[in-house]
């Protein structure tokens, strides 16, 4: 079955990434079975983001997860910022203001769980 591509046009300007980690970036609970394993386009995309943008990372793991989650993510050369561990199970909402130019300060994408992210195409319009 073909998934429908997702395309996100975003500003020249740098950007704050909040990404969710199980079920979004890797396998949801992998590392309880076993060890992490990016879903697919999920290491690509991070890559790409741009070293100047600010990255982070938030999972419900427990803190005790921390060192292994640390080392999976340092062993596949990601970068990020910051990572939040204990974050609770329910929803996450993001409340921001848009500019007085127009240019809209907040997306949200709800993936269904273990989608990966290589439908989603990411593109900097220079006239945002």
């Amino acid at each position: 079955m073909l998934k429908e591509k997702k395309q996100l046009k975003i500003s020249t300007l740098n950007h704050t990434w909040v990404l969710d980690f199980d079920g979004t970036l890797v396998e949801h609970n992998g590392y309880k079975t076993g060890t992490d394993k990016f879903l697919p386009g999920a290491k690509e995309f991070l890559q790409s983001i741009p070293k100047d943008d600010f990255v982070l990372i938030m999972t419900a793991r427990e803190k005790e997860a921390r060192e292994k989650t640390i080392r999976f993510l340092a062993e596949n050369n990601i970068r990020y910022n910051e990572i939040l561990f204990g974050m609770p199970m329910g929803e996450r909402i993001l409340i921001n203001d848009n500019k007085p130019s127009g240019l809209r300060c907040a997306y949200a994408i709800a993936l269904n769980r273990n989608q990966g992210l290589e439908n989603l195409d990411i593109v900097i319009d220079e006239k945002l």
